[in-house]
């Protein structure tokens, strides 16, 4: 697993989510994390996380080469249905 950036011995909460939209305003790139549910008509937001926007491109270019090292180690990541 790739490093946290967590102090050595200190944990972070994890949550869980397969739910997520990315929106924008001048100065700031908004990223919302939660849970889709089938019997629910609406998410369960739980994560907002705001960056500037010049550090959503270097994340951008971080989970771009993480999910590389994925499949290079797991094979193809499968395509998922998304809830719009």
């Amino acid at each position: 697993m790739a490093n946290s950036g967590t102090i050595p011995g200190e944990r972070s909460e994890a949550r869980y989510s397969n739910y997520f939209s990315v929106g924008h305003a001048p100065f700031e790139v908004i990223l919302e994390f939660g849970q889709f549910y089938d019997d629910s008509s609406q998410p369960q937001l739980h994560t907002r996380i705001v960056m500037n926007p010049a550090y959503a491109n270097a994340f951008r270019a971080l989970l771009r080469e993480s999910l590389q090292q994925y499949e290079n180690s797991f094979g193809p990541i499968p395509e998922v249905d998304t809830h719009e």
